[in-house]
């Protein structure tokens, strides 16, 4: 039965949140009820890749009125076939919900967290089948790379990657067409292009939703940036936790082979390519080029010196090309529509749009994709629906866990690399961790650094050793043996191992520490000289008890109906006392306050 005659389609996300929320048996549930309804010639299935909204998962988009459905569950399915698919009506329950104002939303499009969003890297995630050939070639798969083998020559390729401003989205922000440039002007009779799918960062899940989504554009990419260089083979390095992202990107391999978009003779331009996947063993390590060539080859995943780069002495000492997932996914975007029309994107010297993985304390949660420029406010607050439960905004960390943590003064900083390195944090892979008021900054940067120090390879004295210096000294601080002189220590290690290090983890492992003594000093002295965490986080530095405010309580009984040990007593409309001696400080009854009347003696 042709497409042609289904007068609806359902998109189910298939990525890997949703599927841990439950959509597989969502679509077979949804299967049965066509099929028992005797409506599966008239609906087809389709599974998607991620939409990055994945806290509403598992997400059903019905088309074509483009009804977005969260938080979808199989026993959904009935009321959503009958209701819907047979009777054109709505399914109101089931609609997102704007955070701030409760006001349901059909339409995607005209949800905050989608329509402030420009996508280009994340374009076709959610709107195709990853897994269909023929579904990204009908939204003009593969045209950049048919257009770049058949009507330019390789420096024509490069100069328009370099003419866009494109640079590159895996961290250090170098410009892509530079490093194209350097690996083309490489005298060797065989070149590698390379695309780090390591994606090592606590929190980040962008190059795996891209291969997940649209594994085709970043094939597309590597083979457009093989034939700008040279090069006849490529490697996809991504880490074996990622068995989904892996499978379909095998699949999209096997059909671009079949089709004749990778091997031999590819659209009879006699350029040859042929793709590898490399599974990488989870060091974040790896995550460092020189490090993850090491990998492909077979060696432990430990950082070289440079130079020579591996555009001069890569893989297997020829001259080799490393972007990452979404650098590539940019190449078809900048083909297709021209170097000016991607470079009017973004900043000056930032062009196009960037990919964030938007967590923490905030109500919207998820990837995320607007134009290089955009404040952190608008981010934060019109994306992102703001903070939890009304909370004050605190802080928030860019760059995974080598970034630095950007205090409320600037919330208003566009985010470009220049700016955010001005600031004291980086762009990065694209993380970014929205913190509150609940937060304890010397808690977050040792939770940072302890992440980094775990992951340090050992090659080298400064990484290996002082990262270890400094994570006890922080230990010691929250533990309440913090002591006149740390500050200043951490920061002399800080700036030591930075410039010390052999590669980019160390060099970039003290910013979380840094950045947070440099706006939050106040905290540090706070648990040095005072020995009290103004968060109430550490626990060796807070009360063992919690009191209730009766100026402020309503005597509306919600604490005392959560507290596990019946520690709280009191009268309805009068104030409630907490019992000290019997309170365990356990903090269930903080949050249920809603005149914020409890708080740690």
């Amino acid at each position: 039965m042709k497409d042609s005659i289904y007068r609806s389609h359902v998109l189910i996300c298939t990525g890997t949140g949703c599927v841990s929320s439950g959509a597989k048996t969502l679509e077979e549930s949804l299967e049965e009820e066509l099929a028992a309804k005797d409506l599966s010639g008239e609906i087809k299935i389709v599974e998607t890749g991620c939409h990055g909204f994945c806290e509403k998962g598992p997400i059903m988009i019905v088309y074509p009125e483009g009804v977005f459905y969260c938080e979808v569950q199989a026993e959904d399915v009935p009321e959503i076939v009958e209701e819907h698919l047979l009777k054109g009506r709505t399914v109101e329950r089931l609609l997102f919900k704007e955070p701030m104002t409760d006001e349901q939303i059909p339409s995607y499009q005209d949800i905050d967290f989608y329509k402030k969003q420009q996508r280009i890297a994340l374009a076709n995630c959610g709107q195709i089948d990853p897994e269909a050939i023929d579904e990204y070639i009908a939204l003009g798969g593969y045209e950049a790379a048919g257009k770049v083998l058949t009507e330019m020559d390789a420096q024509e390729v490069v100069d328009t990657v370099k003419d866009s401003g494109l640079r590159g989205r895996g961290g250090g922000g170098f410009p892509t067409g530079l490093k194209w440039q350097f690996a083309k002007n490489s005298d060797g009779d065989k070149k590698y292009v390379i695309c780090n799918a390591d994606e090592g960062d606590p929190g980040a899940f962008m190059d795996r939703s891209i291969l997940e989504g649209d594994p085709h554009r970043v094939i597309e990419g590597m083979l457009i940036a093989a034939y700008g260089i040279g090069a006849d083979e490529g490697y996809v390095y991504a880490r074996a936790e990622y068995p989904l992202a892996i499978k379909r990107l095998e699949k999209a391999i096997k059909d671009a082979e079949e089709y004749g978009l990778l091997g031999k003779n590819i659209f009879s331009s006699n350029f040859d390519f042929k793709l590898h996947i490399k599974k990488g063993a989870g060091a974040f390590v790896c995550g460092e080029e020189t490090a993850l060539m090491n990998s492909i080859e077979g060696k432990r995943g430990m950082p070289i010196p440079r130079p020579p780069y591996p555009a001069k002495k890569g893989l297997w000492g020829k001259p080799t090309n490393i972007n990452n997932v979404e650098t590539y996914a940019n190449i078809p975007f900048i083909i297709n529509e021209g170097a000016a029309e991607f470079s009017k994107i973004g900043t000056e010297g930032s062009s196009g749009t960037k990919v964030f993985a938007l967590t923490g304390k905030i109500n919207n949660t998820g990837l995320v994709e607007v134009p290089m420029g955009t404040t952190l406010k608008e981010v934060i607050y019109e994306i992102g629906g703001g903070l939890n439960k009304g909370k004050k905004f605190k802080a928030v960390q860019t760059g995974g866990p080598s970034g630095g943590c950007l205090p409320e003064d600037y919330l208003d900083l566009p985010i470009d690399y220049d700016s955010l390195l001005d600031a004291g944090t980086m762009m990065g892979s694209g993380g970014m961790v929205v913190m509150d008021e609940d937060s304890c900054m010397v808690d977050v940067a040792r939770f940072f650094l302890n992440f980094t120090q775990s992951e340090s390879c050992g090659k080298c004295t400064p990484c290996r050793e002082g990262t270890k210096r400094m994570l006890e000294i922080l230990n010691r601080i929250t533990e309440g043996e913090g002591k006149e002189g740390d500050i200043e220590l951490l920061l002399e290690l800080g700036d030591h191992i930075k410039s010390t290090s052999l590669c980019g983890l160390g060099q970039s492992a003290p910013n979380p520490v840094l950045s947070t003594i440099r706006y939050f000093r106040d905290e540090y002295e706070a648990h040095i000289k005072d020995q009290n965490c103004p968060a109430g986080v550490c626990d060796e530095l807070t009360s063992d008890y919690y009191i209730i405010d009766e100026e402020a309580c309503i005597g509306c009984s919600k604490c005392s109906k959560v507290c596990p040990v019946d520690a709280i007593s009191g009268e309805i409309k009068n104030p409630f006392k907490i019992d000290p001696d019997v309170c365990i400080a356990c903090g269930a009854c903080e949050p249920e306050c809603p005149v914020d009347a409890i708080a740690q003696a």
